[in-house]
């Protein structure tokens, strides 16, 4: 495991991981609750899941990055910042959950970056059941675009790889679950 994996792993499990009752955004109940904003808006934990996103999207042909507000805004702000200081730009999309209900009423934010037809890679936070991702995968579809990349930083394995290969959608995540809990202790 790669040094900036390594220490991603430690912050995830010291500012987003805690054990616990919980009821997760699927409606299932959960014994631990993965929050990846607290590592997402952390200066170190935002450069390094950029870092990380940025190196899985190598070669992708991804034109733009884009996901659900609020969990994938850190997410997709990074990498577009990142991949500016490498000389390499990869703008973001933000998809809206409800359309804006005035003005152009559109599901995606920062439509002016890219062209129609373009290829954008998804990003997401934690998936469990791939619900998110897949409305995501729908409106960027329905906007005209291309859906290529899929990319979380934890995969919970709670079926939501399935479902996303269901859509023909392939996804690569940071860490599973087992990954992370292993990467922490090592």
């Amino acid at each position: 495991m790669n040094d900036s994996k390594a220490k991603l792993a430690r912050l995830l499990m010291a500012l987003s991981y805690s054990e616990g009752d919980f009821v997760l955004t699927s409606g299932r109940k959960s014994d631990y609750y993965f929050d990846c904003r607290q590592t997402a808006l952390n200066p170190e934990g935002c450069y390094l899941i950029g870092k990380l996103f940025l190196e899985m999207l190598e070669g992708s042909g991804a034109r733009a990055v884009a996901g659900m507000t609020m969990g994938a805004d850190p997410l997709v702000s990074s990498v577009a910042v990142l991949s500016h200081i490498e000389g390499r730009p990869i703008p973001a999309i933000v998809v809206r959950k409800q359309s804006k209900g005035h003005g152009t009423n559109q599901f995606l934010e920062g439509l002016k970056n890219v062209q129609q037809g373009d290829t954008i890679a998804l990003l997401e936070d934690v998936v469990s059941t791939g619900g998110s991702l897949l409305a995501v995968a729908e409106r960027v579809r329905a906007a005209g675009f291309t859906v290529g990349s899929v990319l979380c930083v934890l995969d919970r394995e709670e079926g939501g790889r399935e479902a996303l290969a269901g859509a023909g959608l392939e996804l690569k995540s940071i860490f599973t679950r087992k990954e992370l809990l292993a990467a922490a202790k090592g």
